[in-house]
């Protein structure tokens, strides 16, 4: 059966803090949700539950801040993606370390979303 990731969830505390955030340093496209956004990257999507906006009726209980652990394919070195993050302001909190991901082995730096979600990128480019 052949299965691709849709979409994952989030949870945001401020819509234009998160905008800011997932479209300049994650590199996605805000599409507008009801009171929010939801983020696109190409075929895939990260909805959003924050402020007036929780999943109803689907989700028993709304995605909370900082629960979440998403890993983000950098396509080109490692140490790239790291100089990225610091001309933005992101501080790394691990890395660069090996790690097994969907692609195999490929090298990657954790860091957090406003909302203290885990972020990773990983490149399978080093």
């Amino acid at each position: 059966m052949p299965v691709t990731i849709d979409h994952c969830v989030i949870h945001v505390s401020d819509w234009d803090v998160a905008r800011d955030f997932y479209v300049n340093v994650i590199g996605a496209t805000a599409v507008p949700r009801g009171n929010g956004y939801a983020f696109r990257f190409g075929s895939q999507q990260l909805n959003c539950h924050g402020p007036n906006q929780i999943g109803h009726p689907v989700a028993k209980t709304p995605v909370m801040p900082g629960n979440s652990d998403i890993c983000f394919r950098w396509h080109g070195p490692i140490a790239e993606a790291a100089a990225h993050l610091k001309e933005h302001g992101i501080e790394i909190e691990l890395g660069p370390v090996e790690r097994e991901g969907a692609c195999d082995t490929g090298k990657s730096i954790y860091f957090r979303d406003p909302d203290g979600s885990l972020m990773e990128f990983i490149s399978y480019d080093d």
